[in-house]
């Protein structure tokens, strides 16, 4: 079962979240070896969304950073947004490990 959480990030601005991915116990997951993936959409229809930037940082014990550019947030409406991450095991296994909304705040300070 996924774990879930809710992120919030500033309009136009660069986010980064370390986020550790545990099993039922509350445990490390060793995800080595795995590939990653995440997106965020308006609502979980939607056929638009933004792509999360996930590295393993400490992938023996679960631990991955998402990541997105000030020009991905910058993109997006001020607002609420819903958004998973999954991991891929060389077998082809899709499991989701993490999944909330996620908040786009809005921002005053734009270039002209």
């Amino acid at each position: 079962m996924a774990i879930y959480a809710n992120l919030t990030a500033d309009q136009g601005s660069s986010f980064t979240a370390t986020v550790n991915i545990t099993d039922s116990e509350g445990n490390g997951l060793d995800i080595s070896g795995y590939t990653y993936r995440g997106q965020i959409r308006k609502t979980y229809t939607s056929s638009t969304a933004v792509n999360f930037s996930v590295t393993a940082t400490l992938p023996s014990s679960g631990e991955v950073r998402l990541d997105l550019t000030s020009s991905q947030t910058g993109g997006m409406r001020a607002g609420r947004y819903v958004y998973d991450v999954e991991i891929i095991s060389s077998g082809g296994e899709v499991t989701r490990v993490l999944e909330g909304q996620f908040e786009i705040t809005p921002r005053v300070t734009r270039t002209v």
